[in-house]
């Protein structure tokens, strides 16, 4: 089940966004707190606003590399994850030329039904997980 938004801020956030967009993000918002529940160990995930955009974070635990969700310039949706982690490249080597990917930052869509939940939500649990021993 996925939560209420965390804050007035975070609903206000995807309120901006157009349809397509919203729809999309919520999407892969919902897949986020499903890979949450599957992973007891990261602990509780906490929504907040990280630059200026939908961000979900491990704060009990630190288990995880925060996420987070927006458009980009040019057109489309987007999961974003820490440039500086190897979540977004683990990603590209194994699923390359399924999605667009946008350097070492972000998986992009144009539209709801290109989200591949089974693909995604690998890497959600990546960033989810990323600080847990392997």
């Amino acid at each position: 089940m996925v939560p209420e938004f965390a804050s007035g801020d975070v609903a206000e956030v995807f309120e901006t966004f157009d349809a397509d967009a919203r729809a999309g993000l919520l999407r892969l918002r919902g897949l986020i707190y499903e890979c949450a529940v599957q992973m007891p160990e990261i602990g509780k995930v906490e929504e907040a606003l990280r630059w200026g955009q939908p961000a979900y974070l491990t704060p009990e635990t630190k288990a995880g590399s925060t996420l987070r969700l927006g458009t980009i310039k040019g057109g489309g949706f987007a999961i974003f994850a820490h440039c500086q982690t190897d979540i977004i490249s683990s990603y590209a080597q194994n699923f390359g030329g399924m999605d667009r990917i946008e350097g070492n930052r972000a998986v992009v869509f144009n539209d709801v039904n290109a989200i591949d939940p089974a693909r995604i939500s690998m890497l959600i649990k990546h960033g989810l997980g990323y600080h847990l021993k392997r």
